[in-house]
């Protein structure tokens, strides 16, 4: 599962093409399956807005159905998680992103998030009985 930031900085380049957090691009390039929540593809346009050409690139891949991209849109009864979520968590104020992250893992029962928001990734659980946590990756 990937959230935004995770995302952003598995994606990031140098000025000469090299990975600029090559920890998030190790996790992106080895894993089996990377589930993007549409929410999440909307908020990584929002912060690439200033550079198309490396959106382009990611829509492409991210709906390549030879590569290990899962686009997830949000179904309705994501959004209703999402939102019990960030009120039982509200201290975190995680907002609807986060929220989706964790609903849809909870729904696809994937535990591992590719996040740079160890504090609200990090605190929230989430099932039935919200015990279960996360696995924060890098």
């Amino acid at each position: 599962m990937a959230d935004t930031g995770g995302l952003l900085r598995a994606l990031a380049r140098t000025f000469d093409g090299k990975a600029s957090f090559p920890e998030y691009e190790e996790v992106l390039t080895s894993a089996s399956l990377i589930i993007i929540p549409g929410l999440v593809l909307a908020e990584v346009d929002y912060f690439l807005r200033d550079n198309r050409f490396a959106m382009q690139r990611l829509i492409a891949e991210v709906f390549d159905p030879k590569t290990r991209y899962d686009y997830e849109p949000p179904i309705p009864s994501d959004i209703v998680r999402a939102f019990q979520l960030d009120m039982k968590f509200s201290e975190l104020q995680m907002g609807l992103v986060d929220g989706i992250v964790a609903a849809v893992a909870e729904r696809r029962r994937v535990f591992r998030v590719l996040t740079t928001d160890r504090r609200d990734f990090g605190t929230i659980r989430i099932g039935a009985r919200l015990t279960r946590a996360l696995e924060l990756l890098p």
